[in-house]
């Protein structure tokens, strides 16, 4: 067997599950940069480790949720011939239960979510032989050590951790990566990869990457530090980012997010298709105008702002439950409730910003305003902004995160890129198992 396309990091992934070292009850943990070849060859790994060593025996695989684990790891199993080409894989989506055999062996491996605290109970119950961990840093702490628990009465289980770093003070980070860098007390191993370090990207590929983060993403996302957030929250905000013309055309829509005592802000859009861009913005703050307006008011402020334009939908801080209901009762635009999930969307808009596929005309002075002012909460050990001088550039996250997330030409960079090779060797596995010494 010879294989050319694996790097040294993932060849040391492929080795994990047969080196003497660690062949007790061990855990593998790759974290580092976005697009760097650990999570296919990670779960290549898993998969063949599972069914060289296991007969009739439960494994799981985790995920945020179901459905991204379903998206990101369940459909890349069944999409890889250094997998098809030895197993039959069958996936039932009602019972969550992906089923690997070949003509001597059938394993189970069961799907999780672990979106939030409640799903720890959704483990409980089960003997796991490994476990898989997708993006683990995202997952909460509870449900981890809930499935970690189900598989400490098997002496050869495994977990293997997958995930891009976030907060230096994340309690991953420091309960085991920290641990697997020093002390080592669970018997980890710890490889941390770069883009350079996925044999598929041509340099060309890894500049273009590169150069659509920065700030705290970047220093995650591409060095692979897991850091904490400081600083402006969209430092990339630039000249480049301003426009002085109205002369583009397209679908338009309008933001809004909503303020009593704090300010009211809304945002006119127009998606041209492959940029979009703020026309005007309406920037209402009762404290510095001494006196706060009625939904009624708002709504006749609404009126007038999308004057003279046909507006597809309007998007709207979730919370603004009365607001929204003043605007249904009207009858006269079609509104819809923000995706309103801080962090992600943050970095969907700072991905836009650096792409220049948000522009911003000069006339829109308080958002241009808060970008300059807009920061990380320093104080605190997650990642928090603080809570000021960011009521324009929330409605603009929530149109960014809502309208533009899920069309194709604003695309969010994908840490697991779709085109994905589905065969990393030359002559596939063909005697897999017998020569891992070449690896």
């Amino acid at each position: 067997m010879k294989i050319e396309k694996l790097s040294e990091k993932q060849k040391a992934v492929m080795r994990f599950g047969h080196s003497k070292k660690y062949r007790g009850y061990s855990s593998l943990i790759c974290d580092g940069a976005v697009r760097s070849g650990k999570t296919a060859v990670m779960i290549l790994s898993f998969v063949h480790w599972a069914m060289r060593y296991f007969d009739k025996s439960y494994f799981a695989i985790c995920g945020k949720t179901i459905s991204a684990t379903e998206r990101n790891i369940v459909a890349l199993i069944r999409d890889m011939v250094d997998i098809t080409a030895f197993f039959a894989v069958s996936y039932s989506a009602s019972k969550h239960i992906l089923t690997i055999k070949d003509g001597k062996r059938e394993n189970y491996f069961y799907i999780f979510g672990g979106k939030d605290k409640s799903s720890a109970a959704l483990i409980q119950g089960l003997t796991l032989n490994g476990v898989f961990f997708d993006e683990v840093a995202l997952q909460p702490k509870s449900f981890v050590e809930q499935a970690i628990a189900r598989t400490l009465s098997v002496e050869t289980a495994k977990l293997w951790f997958n995930c891009n770093p976030e907060h230096s003070e994340h309690w991953f980070y420091k309960e085991w990566i920290k641990d697997a860098d020093t002390k080592n007390e669970k018997r980890s191993l710890h490889i941390h990869f770069l883009m350079e370090d996925n044999p598929t990207l041509t340099k060309e590929q890894i500049k273009r990457a590169k150069s659509l983060y920065t700030g705290i993403f970047k220093r995650r996302f591409v060095y692979g530090e897991w850091v904490k957030s400081e600083g402006l929250v969209y430092p990339m905000f630039c000249e480049e980012n301003i426009t002085n013309s109205t002369d583009f055309s397209g679908e338009y829509y309008i933001s809004i997010d909503y303020g009593t005592s704090n300010p009211f802000s809304m945002g006119l859009w127009v998606d041209t298709g492959k940029t979009a861009v703020r026309l005007k913005e309406f920037y209402y703050d009762s404290k510095r105008q001494r006196k706060q307006l009625t939904d009624e008011e708002y709504y006749n402020e609404l009126l007038l702002f999308a004057a003279g334009y046909n507006i597809k939908t309007i998007v709207i801080d979730p919370s603004a439950a009365s607001f929204i209901q003043t605007i249904k009762r009207h009858n006269e635009f079609k509104v819809r409730s923000a995706n309103n999930n801080v962090i992600s969307g943050i970095r969907f808009v700072c991905e836009l910003l650096s792409k220049k596929q948000i522009l911003i005309n000069s006339s829109c002075q308080d958002i241009i305003r808060e970008f300059s002012l807009y920061k990380w909460d320093e104080t605190k050990q997650t990642d928090t902004v603080v809570k000021e001088f960011d009521h324009a550039l929330d409605e603009m996250r929530y149109f960014c995160a809502t309208i533009l997330y899920n069309k194709p030409d604003y695309k969010k960079i994908q840490s697991k890129p779709k085109n994905q090779p589905k065969s990393y060797t030359e002559n596939s596995f063909s005697d897999w198992g017998g020569n891992l010494r070449l690896i």
